[in-house]
């Protein structure tokens, strides 16, 4: 059996401070570059102030910067940033989602679409394509096909992101042959 001695309340306390200066002062800061793994929680608002998407109260996104997987002129904005830092990032159309454009609309068959419920129209859904999924919104659904518009649903908005780093870490080698952060808010094979 091992005993433990406890000193008095000023050795105690001077020992954890110890622990405590030891531990901050070998903690490196990683910055926001190119191959780090980002986590953070954002929240995403028209220019009307309605929220149109937030991770807060679930797990936060992650993503390897520098490999496209966000939007570029955000993922600029947060270059530099470390643990901790919160901004607000506002995004003209032409750097989110592109303007609006003309001509988009298209008659596919549903069983190219991914959806949850009943199809319906002013529905986001997922079109499977050779480029992967993309979002498209329904406009008139018919017994084997469906009308959509394949604008990006938030094309022709200015954006207003609210982001709070929770933490910034050096890529694997395999999230950088990926191409993607792997875990929690990343990417799951």
């Amino acid at each position: 059996m091992q005993r433990f001695v406890a000193g008095d309340n000023a050795t105690r306390a001077a020992g954890h401070a110890n622990i405590a200066a030891f531990t901050l002062a070998d903690r490196t800061t990683v910055k926001i570059s190119q191959d780090t793994v980002v986590t953070f929680h954002y929240s995403l608002q028209n220019t009307a102030g309605e929220e149109l998407e937030s991770s807060r109260g679930g797990d936060p996104s992650a993503y390897l910067h520098g490999a496209n997987n966000i939007l570029p002129a955000l993922e600029a904005a947060l270059e530099g940033l470390e643990a901790g830092a919160q901004t607000d990032i506002e995004l003209a159309p032409t750097d989110a989602y592109g303007e609006r454009r003309e001509g988009r609309e298209q008659k596919v068959p549903v069983k190219h679409l991914v959806y949850h419920g009943k199809l319906r129209p002013g529905m986001t859904v997922q079109l499977n394509t050779s480029d992967g999924r993309h979002p498209v919104t329904v406009l008139k659904v018919g017994r084997h096909s469906a009308e959509i518009d394949t604008n990006h649903p938030l094309a022709g908005q200015s954006l207003r992101f609210e982001i709070e780093i929770v933490d910034v870490r050096e890529a694997s080698a395999e999230e950088r042959s990926h191409g993607h952060a792997h875990g929690v808010g990343g990417h799951h094979h």
